[in-house]
């Protein structure tokens, strides 16, 4: 019985391994089977798949060289894939190396049938021509396809997304200097909200990148990529010196010229259909030269641009669910200029080493008044501080602004002497003390000069210059001497400054900018050098 039992046993045992074995044989076979045809349905896939993709989108054409698909895991790879612009086709506007979309296998442990999507060092490219033509486009961003086209890639809705190492680059009117974001990386997760339903923001994502070659920046946060009319997201938002001189690709029209300067940044963020809130914890700049340059090429634009941000300032003021608020703004080192290219004789005023410090704006008058500090030298030379007190409200602009300048030379206001004063000096050190409110649409206060050795006439310097303006700059100095209070050697004169700043079809503060210039110049610039004959000089 024995012999029999162990008989029995050892059959069983072979039965076993051969079933064993013709089951892994099996699934082996099938495998081959599967593998090889993968191969024979990758290329009516690559023209199904690129027919459809064309037909979806709208003003762009999909060039689709290489698609694998592989039925043992049901992956798709789509390989050198680029989208070209109709309107601008001699450059790609995105590249796709590769990109490959499988199923989330993790997610069907929530029981859901989901993708995943790799996009492995993608390219987009875009410039301003190309730009130009999206803007100018009659078909509406939702009616282009981009949504139809990306689910047509794969039957699954995307539940993961991650890119790696991507290249986002924008060629604006400086072709040399493009804007680039590289090693772009991203990841986002839940997208289909299948874990956690119950969450405002249940998707996570984070994204980093290098911005413009030696910036850094990154964002970690949350989305709800399925809340309608668009998703909502909110995240921590992190810039580190980031070169600001590069954001001239983007402010060509706005009449701002920035050179060098690095910025530093923190600050959170979140949009969604029901909230809007952009929380600046903190910003630094070092090192920036800024200048605004009026001209009169531009000068109805830059009327109808300053009208155009003062309505949409108004519109933000306290509105509901929206929330804008910047803790701190430190500007250290920089140069703050206004060139005016319409003058006469065209002239640059700035303060050089600037320390500006700005603290509590908003666009929430509950959030209390909003103040700025600043230390710098006026023309390089004069020791400024100045402090100014903001306050959001509907009726316009509301501010309490006290600037002291100490002791600048006044040789560096030749080209504003000769634009508004048609004189210049050989020596002379000026100050200036200033306090001015406006409040309700109107404005009061003064602007106080003082003006010590002033030295008018240089007939070396002049000698070149005709007779009747020598006369001219010969009078200007010697009243100014004249008028020198005795004690201190020194002209002294007041401008008091008191009235409405505005219409409707002024902007408020572009009219306090322009009273207090016109107040400025009337205090620097004597009177007594109107109307003096053989001159040419007029007001």
């Amino acid at each position: 019985m024995a012999e029999i039992t162990g008989e029995k046993s050892r059959v069983k045992r072979v039965l076993g391994s051969k079933t064993l074995r013709w089951g892994f044989g099996i699934l082996a076979a099938i495998a081959v089977v599967l593998f090889l045809a993968s191969f024979l349905l990758d290329e009516p896939l690559r023209r199904i798949t690129e027919t459809k993709l064309n037909r979806d989108l709208k003003g762009y054409t999909v060039r689709l060289p290489a698609l694998h698909f592989q039925l043992l895991n049901l992956s798709l790879s789509l390989k050198k894939m680029t989208v070209i612009q109709q309107a601008h086709p001699d450059h790609p506007v995105a590249s796709f190396p590769l990109l490959k979309a499988s199923v989330h296998w993790s997610g069907l442990l929530a029981g859901k049938l989901v993708a995943e999507f790799r996009l492995t060092e993608p390219k987009i490219n875009i410039n301003l021509l190309q730009l130009r033509s999206e803007v100018d486009s009659t078909v509406p961003l939702k009616e282009r396809g981009w949504q139809q086209a990306v689910e047509d890639i794969y039957p699954l809705k995307i539940n993961s997304l991650k890119i790696d190492n991507a290249d986002i680059t924008y060629i604006g009117t400086d072709q040399k200097r493009p804007l680039i974001l590289s090693h772009f990386n991203l990841q986002a997760k839940n997208i289909r909200n299948i874990y956690l339903p119950d969450k405002v923001y249940p998707s996570s994502f984070h994204l980093d990148t290098a911005i413009f070659g030696t910036g850094q920046g990154s964002i970690d946060g949350a989305g709800n990529f399925l809340a309608k009319p668009y998703p909502g997201i909110k995240g921590h938002i992190k810039l580190h010196t980031v070169p600001v001189d590069y954001f001239n690709t983007v402010i060509t029209d706005s009449n701002f010229s920035i050179h060098g300067g690095q910025l530093t940044a923190s600050g959170d963020a979140e949009i969604a259909p029901t909230v809007k809130i952009a929380h600046l914890k903190s910003l630094e700049i070092q090192g920036m030269t800024i200048d605004y340059i009026h001209s009169q090429l531009t000068a109805a634009v830059e009327k109808k641009r300053a009208l155009m941000a003062e309505k949409k300032a108004k519109e933000l003021v306290n509105k509901p669910g929206i929330l804008l608020t910047a803790d701190q703004v430190h500007l250290t080192g920089c140069t703050i200029g206004i060139m005016n290219k319409a003058a006469r004789k065209p002239y640059r005023i700035f303060f050089s080493d600037a320390d500006l410090l700005a603290q509590n704006f908003s666009n929430q008058s509950s959030h209390g008044t909003a103040q700025v500090k600043l230390k710098a030298k006026f023309m390089g030379s004069g020791i400024t501080t100045a402090s100014a007190a903001f306050r959001p409200e509907k009726a316009g602009v509301n501010l309490d602004l006290y600037v002291k300048i100490k002791d600048s030379q006044m040789t560096a206001m030749n080209d504003v002497l000769l634009s508004y004063g048609d004189f210049d000096v050989s020596a002379g050190v000026f100050s200036l003390i200033t306090e001015l409110h406006v409040k309700n649409g109107t404005i009061s206060g003064y602007i106080k000069p003082f003006i010590k050795d002033m030295d008018v006439y240089d007939s070396r310097k002049d000698k070149g210059r005709g007779v009747p303006h020598q006369l001219y700059e010969m009078m200007v100095g010697g009243v100014s001497k004249i008028l020198e209070n005795r004690s201190h050697q020194e002209v002294a004169t007041r401008v008091d400054i008191k009235g409405p700043v505005g219409n409707p079809h002024t902007s408020t503060l572009q009219m306090v900018v322009e009273l207090i210039k016109n107040a400025f110049f009337k205090a620097i610039i004597p009177n007594f050098e109107k109307g003096i004959p053989g001159t040419g000089k007029h007001r």
